[in-house]
Protein backbone atom coordinates (compact mmCIF):
# COMPACT_ATOMS: atom_id res chain seq x y z
CA UNK A 1 0.00 0.00 0.00
CA UNK A 2 1.07 3.57 -0.66
CA UNK A 3 -0.80 6.41 1.05
CA UNK A 4 0.00 10.08 0.72
CA UNK A 5 -0.48 12.71 3.44
CA UNK A 6 -2.61 12.48 6.58
CA UNK A 7 -5.93 11.99 4.77
CA UNK A 8 -4.58 8.95 2.91
CA UNK A 9 -3.13 7.55 6.14
CA UNK A 10 -6.59 7.73 7.76
CA UNK A 11 -8.39 6.15 4.79
CA UNK A 12 -5.85 3.36 4.52
CA UNK A 13 -5.95 2.59 8.25
CA UNK A 14 -9.71 2.03 8.08
CA UNK A 15 -9.26 -0.15 5.01
CA UNK A 16 -6.57 -2.28 6.67
CA UNK A 17 -8.86 -2.87 9.63
CA UNK A 18 -11.78 -3.86 7.37
CA UNK A 19 -9.65 -6.29 5.32
CA UNK A 20 -8.24 -7.85 8.49
CA UNK A 21 -11.76 -8.66 9.68
CA UNK A 22 -11.98 -11.06 6.73
CA UNK A 23 -8.27 -11.95 6.44
CA UNK A 24 -6.72 -11.76 9.93
CA UNK A 25 -3.38 -13.04 8.61
CA UNK A 26 -3.03 -10.34 5.95
CA UNK A 27 0.23 -8.37 5.96
CA UNK A 28 0.65 -4.83 4.62
CA UNK A 29 3.80 -2.88 3.73
CA UNK A 30 4.84 0.16 1.71
CA UNK A 31 4.49 3.89 2.37
CA UNK A 32 2.19 4.97 5.17
CA UNK A 33 1.65 6.99 8.32
CA UNK A 34 1.10 6.50 12.05
CA UNK A 35 -2.56 5.49 11.78
CA UNK A 36 -1.66 2.71 9.33
CA UNK A 37 1.22 1.63 11.56
CA UNK A 38 -1.19 1.40 14.49
CA UNK A 39 -3.04 -1.23 12.44
CA UNK A 40 0.15 -3.25 11.96
CA UNK A 41 1.33 -1.67 8.69
CA UNK A 42 5.07 -2.00 7.91
CA UNK A 43 5.99 1.54 6.80
CA UNK A 44 9.19 1.43 4.77
CA UNK A 45 8.87 5.20 4.29
CA UNK A 46 6.57 7.74 6.03
CA UNK A 47 3.61 9.10 4.06
CA UNK A 48 4.81 12.69 4.73
CA UNK A 49 7.43 12.13 2.02
CA UNK A 50 4.67 12.35 -0.61
CA UNK A 51 3.34 15.70 0.63
CA UNK A 52 4.35 18.05 -2.19
CA UNK A 53 2.84 21.53 -2.53
CA UNK A 54 2.54 22.78 -6.09
CA UNK A 55 4.55 22.27 -9.26
CA UNK A 56 7.74 23.92 -8.01
CA UNK A 57 7.99 21.69 -4.94
CA UNK A 58 7.26 18.61 -7.06
CA UNK A 59 10.08 19.50 -9.47
CA UNK A 60 12.54 20.13 -6.64
CA UNK A 61 11.83 16.72 -5.13
CA UNK A 62 11.47 14.74 -8.35
CA UNK A 63 14.78 12.87 -8.02
CA UNK A 64 14.14 11.91 -4.38
CA UNK A 65 10.59 10.68 -5.01
CA UNK A 66 11.55 8.84 -8.20
CA UNK A 67 14.28 6.96 -6.32
CA UNK A 68 11.83 5.89 -3.60
CA UNK A 69 9.30 4.79 -6.20
CA UNK A 70 11.84 2.69 -8.11
CA UNK A 71 13.10 1.09 -4.89
CA UNK A 72 9.57 0.17 -3.81
CA UNK A 73 8.77 -1.23 -7.27
CA UNK A 74 11.85 -3.45 -7.13
CA UNK A 75 10.69 -4.89 -3.80
CA UNK A 76 7.17 -5.45 -5.11
CA UNK A 77 8.54 -7.35 -8.10
CA UNK A 78 10.69 -9.49 -5.80
CA UNK A 79 8.04 -10.28 -3.20
CA UNK A 80 5.00 -10.33 -5.51
CA UNK A 81 2.28 -9.35 -3.01
CA UNK A 82 -1.31 -10.40 -3.61
CA UNK A 83 -2.22 -6.83 -4.60
CA UNK A 84 -1.04 -3.23 -4.67
CA UNK A 85 -3.37 -0.59 -3.23
CA UNK A 86 -2.62 3.06 -3.96
CA UNK A 87 -4.49 5.44 -1.68
CA UNK A 88 -4.85 8.87 -3.31
CA UNK A 89 -1.47 10.45 -4.34
CA UNK A 90 -2.26 9.79 -8.04
CA UNK A 91 0.88 11.39 -9.48
CA UNK A 92 2.99 8.98 -7.44
CA UNK A 93 0.75 5.92 -7.46
CA UNK A 94 -0.44 5.67 -11.07
CA UNK A 95 3.16 5.19 -12.29
CA UNK A 96 3.59 2.35 -9.79
CA UNK A 97 0.19 0.85 -10.51
CA UNK A 98 0.84 0.64 -14.24
CA UNK A 99 4.05 -1.32 -13.68
CA UNK A 100 2.53 -3.54 -11.00
CA UNK A 101 -0.37 -4.40 -13.29
CA UNK A 102 2.01 -5.09 -16.20
CA UNK A 103 3.91 -7.48 -13.92
CA UNK A 104 0.75 -9.55 -13.41
CA UNK A 105 -0.39 -8.28 -10.01
CA UNK A 106 -3.68 -6.47 -9.28
CA UNK A 107 -3.33 -2.69 -8.91
CA UNK A 108 -6.20 -1.01 -7.05
CA UNK A 109 -6.57 2.75 -6.68
CA UNK A 110 -8.57 4.15 -3.75
CA UNK A 111 -9.89 7.70 -4.31
CA UNK A 112 -10.48 8.73 -7.90
CA UNK A 113 -8.37 11.62 -9.18
CA UNK A 114 -10.53 14.66 -9.97
CA UNK A 115 -10.83 13.89 -13.68
CA UNK A 116 -14.32 15.41 -13.59
CA UNK A 117 -12.80 18.76 -12.56
CA UNK A 118 -9.65 19.02 -14.68
CA UNK A 119 -7.11 16.97 -16.68
CA UNK A 120 -9.78 14.54 -17.84
CA UNK A 121 -7.34 13.00 -20.32
CA UNK A 122 -5.78 11.17 -17.37
CA UNK A 123 -8.54 8.56 -17.60
CA UNK A 124 -6.68 6.86 -20.46
CA UNK A 125 -3.58 6.48 -18.30
CA UNK A 126 -5.75 5.27 -15.44
CA UNK A 127 -7.39 2.66 -17.68
CA UNK A 128 -3.96 1.28 -18.57
CA UNK A 129 -2.66 1.41 -15.01
CA UNK A 130 -5.34 0.14 -12.63
CA UNK A 131 -7.21 -3.12 -12.18
CA UNK A 132 -9.97 -1.48 -10.14
CA UNK A 133 -10.92 2.06 -9.12
CA UNK A 134 -12.66 2.84 -5.80
CA UNK A 135 -14.67 6.08 -5.96
CA UNK A 136 -15.82 8.32 -3.12
CA UNK A 137 -18.49 10.24 -5.05
CA UNK A 138 -21.61 8.82 -6.71
CA UNK A 139 -21.17 10.55 -10.09
CA UNK A 140 -17.67 9.14 -10.65
CA UNK A 141 -18.27 5.45 -11.57
CA UNK A 142 -20.03 6.30 -14.83
CA UNK A 143 -16.87 8.04 -16.09
CA UNK A 144 -14.81 4.89 -15.49
CA UNK A 145 -17.42 2.51 -16.86
CA UNK A 146 -17.35 4.41 -20.15
CA UNK A 147 -13.56 3.97 -20.25
CA UNK A 148 -13.82 0.24 -19.45
CA UNK A 149 -12.28 0.52 -15.98
CA UNK A 150 -13.68 -1.81 -13.27
CA UNK A 151 -15.05 0.51 -10.61
CA UNK A 152 -16.91 0.55 -7.29
CA UNK A 153 -18.65 3.43 -5.53
CA UNK A 154 -17.76 3.15 -1.84
CA UNK A 155 -19.01 6.47 -0.45
CA UNK A 156 -17.05 9.04 1.54
CA UNK A 157 -15.58 8.03 4.91
CA UNK A 158 -16.38 11.42 6.47
CA UNK A 159 -20.07 10.72 5.92
CA UNK A 160 -19.74 7.57 8.04
CA UNK A 161 -17.98 9.44 10.85
CA UNK A 162 -20.02 12.64 11.04
CA UNK A 163 -23.44 12.46 12.75
CA UNK A 164 -26.49 13.22 10.64
CA UNK A 165 -27.53 15.79 13.25
CA UNK A 166 -24.51 17.64 14.66
CA UNK A 167 -24.79 18.80 18.28
CA UNK A 168 -24.11 22.53 18.15
CA UNK A 169 -24.91 23.07 21.83
CA UNK A 170 -22.36 20.43 22.90
CA UNK A 171 -19.71 21.92 20.61
CA UNK A 172 -20.27 25.39 22.07
CA UNK A 173 -20.09 24.05 25.60
CA UNK A 174 -16.86 22.20 24.81
CA UNK A 175 -15.31 25.37 23.34
CA UNK A 176 -16.62 27.50 26.24
CA UNK A 177 -18.86 29.58 23.99
CA UNK A 178 -22.23 31.12 24.95
CA UNK A 179 -25.24 29.09 23.88
CA UNK A 180 -26.68 32.20 22.23
CA UNK A 181 -24.82 34.78 20.18
CA UNK A 182 -23.33 34.54 16.73
CA UNK A 183 -20.24 32.45 16.02
CA UNK A 184 -18.31 32.49 12.75
CA UNK A 185 -15.69 29.84 11.99
CA UNK A 186 -12.89 30.97 9.68
CA UNK A 187 -10.70 28.26 8.16
CA UNK A 188 -7.88 29.73 6.05
CA UNK A 189 -6.44 26.31 5.16
CA UNK A 190 -3.97 23.80 6.53
CA UNK A 191 -0.94 24.81 4.45
CA UNK A 192 1.31 27.75 5.16
CA UNK A 193 0.86 29.12 1.64
CA UNK A 194 -2.93 29.12 2.07
CA UNK A 195 -2.74 31.00 5.38
CA UNK A 196 -0.33 33.56 3.88
CA UNK A 197 -2.72 34.16 0.98
CA UNK A 198 -5.92 34.43 3.05
CA UNK A 199 -5.10 35.59 6.61
CA UNK A 200 -5.20 39.35 5.95
CA UNK A 201 -8.44 39.06 3.97
CA UNK A 202 -10.11 36.90 6.63
CA UNK A 203 -9.13 39.34 9.39
CA UNK A 204 -10.48 42.30 7.38
CA UNK A 205 -13.70 40.32 6.83
CA UNK A 206 -13.99 39.72 10.58
CA UNK A 207 -13.59 43.46 11.19
CA UNK A 208 -16.53 44.28 8.89
CA UNK A 209 -18.72 41.56 10.43
CA UNK A 210 -17.83 42.74 13.92
CA UNK A 211 -19.23 46.17 13.08
CA UNK A 212 -22.46 44.53 11.87
CA UNK A 213 -22.63 42.00 14.73
CA UNK A 214 -20.68 43.30 17.75
CA UNK A 215 -21.50 40.18 19.79
CA UNK A 216 -20.02 37.79 17.18
CA UNK A 217 -17.07 35.57 18.04
CA UNK A 218 -14.62 34.41 15.35
CA UNK A 219 -13.02 30.98 15.69
CA UNK A 220 -9.86 30.26 13.66
CA UNK A 221 -8.72 26.61 13.84
CA UNK A 222 -5.12 26.18 12.70
CA UNK A 223 -3.50 22.84 12.01
CA UNK A 224 0.14 23.52 12.92
CA UNK A 225 2.34 25.77 15.01
CA UNK A 226 3.66 27.36 11.81
CA UNK A 227 0.22 28.32 10.50
CA UNK A 228 -0.75 29.68 13.92
CA UNK A 229 2.34 31.92 13.95
CA UNK A 230 1.48 33.17 10.47
CA UNK A 231 -2.05 34.09 11.56
CA UNK A 232 -0.79 35.77 14.73
CA UNK A 233 1.58 37.86 12.59
CA UNK A 234 -1.35 38.84 10.35
CA UNK A 235 -3.36 39.98 13.40
CA UNK A 236 -0.46 42.20 14.52
CA UNK A 237 0.09 43.50 10.99
CA UNK A 238 -3.56 44.51 10.74
CA UNK A 239 -3.77 45.99 14.27
CA UNK A 240 -6.63 43.58 14.95
CA UNK A 241 -5.89 42.57 18.54
CA UNK A 242 -9.19 44.13 19.61
CA UNK A 243 -11.25 41.79 17.44
CA UNK A 244 -12.86 38.79 19.24
CA UNK A 245 -10.77 36.25 17.29
CA UNK A 246 -10.02 32.96 19.05
CA UNK A 247 -7.33 30.83 17.50
CA UNK A 248 -7.62 27.10 18.13
CA UNK A 249 -5.01 24.39 17.74
CA UNK A 250 -6.95 21.93 15.61
CA UNK A 251 -10.63 21.54 16.57
CA UNK A 252 -11.76 22.51 13.06
CA UNK A 253 -14.79 20.20 13.17
CA UNK A 254 -15.77 21.47 16.63
CA UNK A 255 -15.45 25.07 15.46
CA UNK A 256 -17.63 24.48 12.40
CA UNK A 257 -20.20 22.54 14.45
CA UNK A 258 -20.46 25.45 16.88
CA UNK A 259 -20.66 28.11 14.16
CA UNK A 260 -23.63 29.89 12.64
CA UNK A 261 -21.65 30.40 9.42
CA UNK A 262 -18.29 29.26 8.07
CA UNK A 263 -15.72 31.00 5.89
CA UNK A 264 -13.57 28.24 4.44
CA UNK A 265 -10.71 27.81 2.02
CA UNK A 266 -11.77 25.50 -0.81
CA UNK A 267 -10.89 21.88 -0.08
CA UNK A 268 -11.98 18.96 2.08
CA UNK A 269 -12.99 21.35 4.87
CA UNK A 270 -15.84 22.60 2.67
CA UNK A 271 -17.19 19.04 2.47
CA UNK A 272 -16.86 18.74 6.25
CA UNK A 273 -18.88 21.94 6.63
CA UNK A 274 -21.58 20.52 4.35
CA UNK A 275 -21.76 17.27 6.33
CA UNK A 276 -22.12 19.41 9.46
CA UNK A 277 -25.02 21.22 7.71
CA UNK A 278 -23.30 24.57 8.10
CA UNK A 279 -23.97 27.56 5.82
CA UNK A 280 -20.65 28.63 4.34
CA UNK A 281 -18.78 30.86 1.97
CA UNK A 282 -15.92 29.27 0.03
CA UNK A 283 -12.87 31.31 -0.79
CA UNK A 284 -9.41 30.72 -2.23
CA UNK A 285 -6.47 32.65 -3.53
CA UNK A 286 -3.36 31.38 -5.34
CA UNK A 287 -0.75 32.86 -7.65
CA UNK A 288 -2.18 34.82 -10.59
CA UNK A 289 -0.61 32.68 -13.31
CA UNK A 290 -1.33 29.40 -11.55
CA UNK A 291 -4.98 30.44 -11.20
CA UNK A 292 -5.22 31.28 -14.92
CA UNK A 293 -3.73 27.92 -15.85
CA UNK A 294 -6.01 25.92 -13.57
CA UNK A 295 -9.08 27.90 -14.63
CA UNK A 296 -8.29 27.18 -18.29
CA UNK A 297 -7.96 23.45 -17.54
CA UNK A 298 -11.11 23.21 -15.40
CA UNK A 299 -14.41 21.76 -16.66
CA UNK A 300 -16.89 22.71 -13.93
CA UNK A 301 -18.32 26.09 -12.93
CA UNK A 302 -17.49 25.38 -9.25
CA UNK A 303 -14.42 24.54 -7.19
CA UNK A 304 -16.18 23.73 -3.89
CA UNK A 305 -17.21 20.13 -3.24
CA UNK A 306 -20.64 21.09 -1.79
CA UNK A 307 -21.62 22.80 -5.06
CA UNK A 308 -20.04 20.10 -7.24
CA UNK A 309 -21.83 17.30 -5.39
CA UNK A 310 -25.18 19.10 -5.34
CA UNK A 311 -24.80 20.08 -9.01
CA UNK A 312 -25.74 23.70 -8.37
CA UNK A 313 -24.56 26.85 -6.59
CA UNK A 314 -25.69 26.08 -3.06
CA UNK A 315 -23.09 28.29 -1.37
CA UNK A 316 -21.13 31.32 -2.63
CA UNK A 317 -17.64 30.84 -4.07
CA UNK A 318 -15.56 34.02 -3.94
CA UNK A 319 -12.15 33.35 -5.46
CA UNK A 320 -9.08 35.37 -6.40
CA UNK A 321 -10.06 39.00 -7.14
CA UNK A 322 -13.62 38.35 -5.91
CA UNK A 323 -12.29 37.36 -2.48
CA UNK A 324 -12.51 40.86 -1.02
CA UNK A 325 -13.39 41.50 2.63
CA UNK A 326 -16.49 43.43 1.56
CA UNK A 327 -17.87 40.63 -0.61
CA UNK A 328 -17.00 37.90 1.90
CA UNK A 329 -18.63 39.83 4.76
CA UNK A 330 -21.77 40.46 2.70
CA UNK A 331 -22.09 36.76 1.80
CA UNK A 332 -21.56 35.65 5.41
CA UNK A 333 -24.02 38.26 6.70
CA UNK A 334 -26.67 36.73 4.43
CA UNK A 335 -26.35 33.40 6.27
CA UNK A 336 -26.28 35.13 9.66
CA UNK A 337 -29.53 37.01 9.01
CA UNK A 338 -31.60 34.59 6.89
CA UNK A 339 -32.59 31.50 8.97
CA UNK A 340 -35.01 30.30 6.27
CA UNK A 341 -32.20 30.08 3.70
CA UNK A 342 -30.04 28.24 6.25
CA UNK A 343 -32.83 25.71 6.85
CA UNK A 344 -33.20 25.00 3.12
CA UNK A 345 -29.44 24.52 2.84
CA UNK A 346 -29.33 22.17 5.84
CA UNK A 347 -32.05 20.02 4.29
CA UNK A 348 -30.13 19.72 1.03
CA UNK A 349 -26.90 18.91 2.84
CA UNK A 350 -28.71 16.19 4.81
CA UNK A 351 -29.71 14.54 1.52
CA UNK A 352 -26.10 14.77 0.39
CA UNK A 353 -24.94 13.19 3.65
CA UNK A 354 -27.23 10.19 3.16
CA UNK A 355 -25.98 9.66 -0.40
CA UNK A 356 -22.33 9.63 0.74
CA UNK A 357 -22.87 7.44 3.82
CA UNK A 358 -22.04 3.97 2.48
CA UNK A 359 -19.83 2.33 5.16
CA UNK A 360 -16.82 3.14 3.02
CA UNK A 361 -14.16 0.90 4.57
CA UNK A 362 -16.38 -2.18 4.43
CA UNK A 363 -17.44 -1.51 0.83
CA UNK A 364 -13.86 -0.89 -0.24
CA UNK A 365 -12.69 -4.09 1.44
CA UNK A 366 -15.48 -6.06 -0.27
CA UNK A 367 -14.31 -4.78 -3.66
CA UNK A 368 -10.68 -5.65 -2.92
CA UNK A 369 -11.09 -9.09 -1.33
CA UNK A 370 -11.76 -10.96 -4.63
CA UNK A 371 -8.32 -9.85 -5.82
CA UNK A 372 -6.63 -11.15 -2.69
CA UNK A 373 -7.87 -14.70 -3.22
CA UNK A 374 -5.65 -15.11 -6.28
CA UNK A 375 -2.48 -13.59 -7.69
CA UNK A 376 -4.04 -13.61 -11.14
CA UNK A 377 -4.19 -10.18 -12.76
CA UNK A 378 -7.64 -10.63 -14.28
CA UNK A 379 -10.21 -8.49 -12.51
CA UNK A 380 -13.63 -9.59 -11.23
CA UNK A 381 -16.74 -7.84 -12.44
CA UNK A 382 -17.05 -4.24 -11.32
CA UNK A 383 -19.57 -3.57 -8.58
CA UNK A 384 -21.31 -0.27 -8.05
Amino acid sequence: MVAGEASGDLLASHLIRAIRRELPEAEFFGIGGPKMQAEGFDALWPCELLAVHGYVDALKRYRELSGIRRELLARIRRERPAAFIGVDAPDFNLWLEGRVKAAGMPAIHFVSPSIWAWRGGRIHKIARSVSHMLCLFPFEPELYEKAGVPVSYVGHPLADVFPLQPDRAAAREMLDLPAAGRVVAMLPGSRQSEVRNLADTFIATARILHRLHPEAVFLVPLATRETRLLFEEAIRRNDAAELPIRMLFGHAVDAMTAADAVLVASGTASLEAALLKRPMVISYRIGKWQYRLMKRMAYLPWVGLPNILCGESMVPELLQDDATPEKLAEALDHWLTDPAACAVLASRFTELHHSLRQNTAQKAAAAILPYLGSRAACAPQAAR
